[in-house]
């Protein structure tokens, strides 16, 4: 395949470069401030929210992995220009949300699930959903949970920071998530772009942990002390938010041959 990847340089974006070349794909990504060094990947430097500069690039397939959390331009503006240009050249995309489009209100959240975010962000990522259904319908909405990995992560990076006292702040108990590797997050995600399939996807894991369960759990793999990890309520803090959001995967992972981990198996010290 003929692979761009938006925000290529990001977290989840620079895991997907790599697998993507390691398949053979052909692969170019774009980057808000600095290319990563990748062999064989062509690097565009590209602001979202320009929308001329969005539609100069193009590919067989886009896979966009793109979001500033404060910026609404960034992230529904940006989308937006991203789905236009995807279907003015009838690429197949694969579009990356986030489980911030839900309350917590629910139990669970199944793909069928409408947004109803609590948030700025949650709200911008719930715009950018109904520009791509609107101008791609074609495309995949791939909404995710908290991203981790074997290190790296800003959950690992903040984990690390309490652990050792280089940061102040505590980790949720009440505040409730279904994380995924990332690799494994990549690799369904180009999946998914190979597939037939189209609509909103949901690709997390399935343990659902508390973010102060997620703490402990990279704090034993690591080698760091659980204990000096502080605990507190995201009910009643200055900190907003959804409280327990589960993502229902049932529907994606029957059309995956990609397993997705829970965190309590790929977090195993």
């Amino acid at each position: 395949m003929d692979i761009l990847i938006i925000g290529g340089s990001g977290y989840l974006g620079r895991e997907l470069v790599r697998q993507a070349r390691a398949a053979g794909h052909r692969v170019a990504a774009t980057y808000h401030r600095r290319p990563v060094a990748a062999a064989g990947v062509t690097w565009h430097p590209l602001d979202l929210r320009d929308r001329r500069a969005v539609a100069a690039l193009s590919a067989e397939v886009v896979v966009n992995a793109a979001y500033r959390k404060a910026e609404w331009a960034t992230t529904a503006d940006g989308a937006l220009h991203v789905a236009a240009a995807a279907a003015a050249t009838g690429a197949r995309l694969v579009h990356v949300s986030s489980d911030a489009v839900f309350s917590g209100a629910a139990r669970s959240y199944p793909e069928t699930s409408d947004p109803d975010p609590v948030t700025p962000y949650g709200a911008a990522k719930a715009a950018a959903e109904t520009a791509v259904r609107g101008l791609t319908p074609s495309a995949v909405i791939a909404r995710t949970s908290l991203i981790v990995g074997d290190g790296g992560s800003v959950h690992e990076t903040r984990v690390h920071a309490l652990a050792t006292g280089a940061s102040g702040g505590a980790l949720f108990t009440d505040d409730v998530r279904c994380p995924v590797h990332v690799a494994d997050l990549a690799a369904a995600l180009l999946e998914l772009a190979a597939s037939p399939y189209a609509g909103v996807h949901h690709v997390a894991g399935p343990d659902a942990v508390s973010r102060h369960e997620l703490g402990t759990l990279i704090a034993r793999r690591d080698g760091l002390d659980p204990a000096r990890l502080p605990a507190a309520l995201r009910a009643g803090s200055p900190d907003p938010g959804p409280l327990d959001v589960r993502l229902d995967c049932t529907a994606t992972r029957s059309r995956l041959r990609t397993r997705l981990r829970g965190a309590r198996e790929f977090l195993r010290s």
